[in-house]
């Protein structure tokens, strides 16, 4: 990113012409497929999908003084990607994505703890996109996450 963008389109425009119809196909599957009180906004830098602090006064852990993250997009040097912290603090929801992908793509997943990196853009498998962020509203995410930062 040549500025740091301070909106999702500030960020969005400098998202380069090859890979902008892919990031805005999947920042809008996103944003049909959440429930609950999400917000997006810039988070960490990227565009992030966040519960706000008027539903949940504590924040981060981390830093009290940022919303409580769930998931982010973000153009990289080589690849987008998408981060979906559900998928790391959920053992069965990110088993449940790594036995799916290959129904949805003939790549290899490349994904680390929390980010799938999507370096062939057009290979972005948006249904099973969708059925991901299906399966986790703001509540269950609340709930998980303080289970998770008490233990």
């Amino acid at each position: 990113m040549a500025d740091k963008p301070n909106s999702p389109s500030e960020y969005i425009a400098q998202v380069p012409v090859e890979r902008k119809e892919a990031f805005l196909k999947l920042r809008k599957t996103i944003q049909d497929n959440l429930e609950g009180d999400f917000q997006e906004g810039m988070s960490y830098g990227m565009i992030g999908f966040y519960i706000p602090h008027s539903v949940f006064p504590d924040g981060y852990h981390c830093d009290p003084k940022l919303p409580l993250p769930f998931a982010s997009i973000a153009n990289q040097k080589n690849f987008i990607a998408l981060y979906h912290m559900g998928l790391y603090a959920d053992h069965k929801l990110h088993k449940w994505f790594v036995n799916e992908y290959p129904n949805h793509s003939k790549f290899k997943l490349d994904m680390g703890k929390s980010c799938i990196r999507f370096k062939k853009v057009k290979d972005i498998p948006y249904e099973l996109i969708a059925e991901l962020f299906q399966k986790m509203n703001s509540s269950q995410w609340i709930d998980l996450y303080k289970s998770a930062v008490r233990s």
